[in-house]
């Protein structure tokens, strides 16, 4: 079986798919950026305007109890477990309009390429634009996705955004009930698996001239806040070899943190994004210093055996220096590794459309974290010009928006669920 993409069109999907990018990223907060949030005015109008889209595509198309938006297009016969779809439509603060929407748009025009040709399958489509996957607004990520699988914690709705607004007030306003959040939720029998299509938010499919990818896995990552204190003293009087200085000890651990990452050759990324010295004067040696530490890897056993090294390093430095070290882990995510069976579909359909198969984790955090625990997950990347995410800047080229689409239009009509399966995961 292979894709039948009509090519009489005088649009193609690419074209389509920037075109509806635009219209999406009109939908802003602010004006001159995009800006759009969780439970706003400009989350009810893109929500609007995607269900539109998918009822043209022919899809049963609703906004579910926590703000998702969900369409339906049944199979052979109605109630066909199906084969999930869909990315995110919320935004970082001043984002770029390709982060989410590209995975969520592709998969309503490939729906509407098979809607067009009347065409239906042995199992259904469904497509899910998810609701605050970036937790801009209420520091908690993930929570459409999470809603639909199940997984949502109830204690988040009593948190407050930076206006005091409550997230269950923000619900309430919105239009939705947040004692119903329960029924978003879908049980793994209804799923058959969930694919996304993202762009790569990283420069690697850039660097290979590829236009798209195979995601291997969704990277884990651990988050740690790290604080070493020494002794503030006179910049002048006190000798260099007598000193306890924080601020220096911390550039060896930075440089440290570096170099074990730089040498890892297994895709391990680290990051120091903050760091504050005390008490902060040019004329005095910083007697206290805090800072933060990122680290990705594509499987949990590498991410941890990377912490673990990287603790024992800083904790030497402190000893060397004589400094007082307290580090704590502040966040931990699980890697989510994408399953074999879609990883080899996905391959084949960028094959059949003749670009080389290149295989790359994702360092960066997607639905299919929450997705995982009812559907096996597979992901399509699609390059960005510059690997530039999160900013105004990112961008994806009408070819590469085409090539996304084609790629994973294959895979839909392709598809061919896990031996036996009848949505329930092993």
């Amino acid at each position: 079986m292979t894709s039948e993409i009509a090519e009489t069109d005088e649009t193609s999907l690419g074209e389509e798919i920037v075109r509806r990018i635009t219209a999406l990223g009109a939908i802003s907060a602010t004006p001159g950026d995009l800006t759009r949030i969780f439970l706003t005015p400009e989350h009810r109008a893109a929500a609007d305007l995607l269900l539109s889209w998918m009822a043209e595509a022919g899809m049963d198309a609703h906004l579910d109890a926590i703000g998702n938006v969900c369409g339906r297009y049944e199979g052979e016969r109605p109630g066909l477990p199906c084969l999930m779809l869909g990315s995110h439509y919320d935004t970082v603060r001043d984002a770029g309009k390709w982060d989410g929407p590209l995975g969520l748009i592709t998969a309503i025009s490939c729906v509407a390429d098979l809607h067009k040709r009347g065409r239906r399958l042995p199992f259904a489509v469904e497509v899910t634009g998810f609701a605050d996957e970036e937790g801009v607004r209420f520091a908690s990520t993930l929570l459409g996705s999470r809603a639909v699988a199940g997984t949502f914690v109830e204690s988040v709705l009593g948190v407050r955004d930076s206006a005091g607004i409550s997230m269950r007030e923000a619900l309430v306003t919105f239009g939705l009930d947040p004692d119903h959040i329960g029924a978003a939720a879908r049980a793994p029998s209804e799923l058959l698996a969930y694919v996304e299509l993202h762009i790569e938010q990283g420069p690697v499919l850039e660097a290979h001239d590829l236009p798209v990818g195979v995601v291997t896995a969704i990277s884990g990552a651990t988050r740690l806040a790290a604080s070493l204190t020494g002794m503030a003293g006179h910049a002048g009087t006190v000798p260099m070899l007598l000193r306890r200085d924080a601020l220096a000890g911390a550039a060896e651990c930075i440089t440290t943190i570096e170099e074990l990452c730089r040498t890892d050759h297994g895709g391990l990324v680290g990051t120091v994004g903050y760091i504050h010295a005390m008490p902060g004067a040019t004329n005095v040696i910083p007697g206290q210093v805090s800072f933060t530490i990122d680290l990705r890897a594509a499987t949990d056993t590498h991410r941890n055996k990377a912490v673990t090294d990287i603790v024992r390093h800083i904790e030497a430095i402190a000893r060397h220096r004589k400094l007082t070290l307290q580090i704590d882990v502040t966040h931990e995510n699980r890697s989510v590794p994408c399953a074999p069976w879609l990883r080899s579909q996905v391959a084949e359909a960028i094959a059949a459309e003749g670009y080389p198969v290149f295989e790359l984790p994702s360092g960066a955090g997607h639905d299919g974290m929450a997705m995982i625990d009812i559907a096996d997950v597979g992901m399509v990347f699609v390059r960005c010009r510059g690997g530039i995410s999160h900013h105004p800047d990112e961008h994806v080229e009408v070819a590469d928006a085409d090539a996304g689409a084609r790629v994973l239009l294959r895979v839909i009509e392709n598809f061919r669920p896990r031996s036996g399966a009848t949505g329930e995961r092993s």
